[in-house]
């Protein structure tokens, strides 16, 4: 994704509001570090051979400020899509903004607007898969856990029979991810109670945590039937979501824009046929059924389970991997979707 989004200059400017981490961990919460892998083994294979750590919202800010400057562009803010109709001519989208009702014409229309995407159901486009009964807790606190939890790196998977977590490092917080249970309502989840409960079982110290931020979200694993319906499309949330376990939600909706953009301007500016479109679809939702949907699942599988033995299994494989440079390589070349890149160029 950093090797795509340097062509327009946005790497860099991510690079300095973020932080760059070398390795990933797979730990356990009782035992702490089960498997560390090095990303520089994926040198030569990208220009960015490390996770980067930056909140989305500086991403959205950097791209908004380019958007802004392209005297080509029209950047709606605050905008309700309410209809999309299509024919063999082109799209029309029914829009209300701050000043009323407003239309617009076009030749294609993206639909990248969200998991609920006004696009999707318009064409009447099934969104199959299922929901977790759990929803997902993230915290975000300044305490610094890499002064209390030794070999923690910035990036920190802890599986756990009962309550498994992620640990992130953002440039001014940690942000720490824990399921909940299936019965408390958001509001009790959302307490600071809550909050503090589960940080302490993380980590046990003398006085409360400052936390700055809670949020909670019912989390999906679906893909959309089709990410085609003639001049209409679908990226990103809009047709596939996942478990954040991985990072590959958002990582994987800005691979298909790119797809599909350079589709599309082979279409519009270099006279190739409409045809060459429906790749998109082969590609992209091959994509998101055998490596997001399919990896993320699994992802989320083995840091919840219960039986002894097959965690045992995982985590002996997973020391294994980590002390193999080969094997270890190709565990990276999967979590960070360069092979879902070359299996998506594969298919024609």
């Amino acid at each position: 994704t950093l090797d795509m989004l340097a062509a327009y200059g946005l790497t860099e400017a991510l690079v300095a509001q973020g932080l760059v981490a070398r390795y990933t961990q797979q730990r356990d919460r009782a035992e702490g570090v089960i498997a560390e892998f090095d990303m520089t083994l994926l040198t030569g294979d990208t220009d960015h051979p490390f996770r980067l750590q930056c909140e989305q919202w500086k991403l959205t800010e950097q791209i908004k400020t380019r958007l802004e400057a392209m005297p080509h562009v029209r950047l709606l803010l605050g905008a309700r899509l309410d209809s999309v109709e299509q024919n063999e001519g082109g799209v029309r989208g029914t829009v209300t903004t701050a000043e009323g009702t407003q239309v617009f014409e076009a030749d294609y229309l993206i639909g990248a607007d969200g998991a609920r995407s006004v696009v999707r159901k318009s064409q009447g486009i099934d969104f199959e898969g299922y929901t977790y009964p759990e929803r997902f807790l993230v915290i975000s606190t300044d305490y610094d856990f890499a002064r209390h939890m030794p070999q923690l790196s910035y990036v920190n998977y802890c599986s756990d029979p009962e309550e498994w977590c992620v640990m992130l490092k953002v440039p001014s917080v940690w942000r720490v991810l824990f399921p909940t249970d299936t019965v408390s309502s958001d509001e009790e989840c959302l307490s600071a109670t809550t909050a503090e409960t589960m940080l302490q079982r993380l980590l046990p110290k003398d006085g409360p945590y400052t936390t700055f931020h809670r949020s909670l979200y019912k989390v999906h694993q679906r893909v959309a039937t089709r990410f085609r319906d003639r001049r209409v499309f679908l990226a990103g949330d809009a047709a596939h979501i996942n478990n954040p376990l991985g990072g590959m939600g958002m990582n994987g909706g800005i691979h298909d824009a790119m797809n599909l953009c350079g589709k599309l301007l082979d279409v519009l500016q270099r006279g190739a046929d409409d045809q060459v479109l429906d790749r998109y679809e082969r590609q992209r939702r091959t994509i998101a059924i055998e490596y997001i949907n399919a990896s993320t699942a699994r992802n989320k599988q083995e840091m919840e389970e219960r039986d002894p033995a097959v965690r045992k299994r995982t985590q002996d494989d997973l020391r294994a991997m980590a002390s193999d440079p080969v094997r270890a390589k190709a565990y990276l070349r999967k979590t960070s979707m360069l092979d879902a890149l070359a299996r998506a160029e594969a298919i024609a």
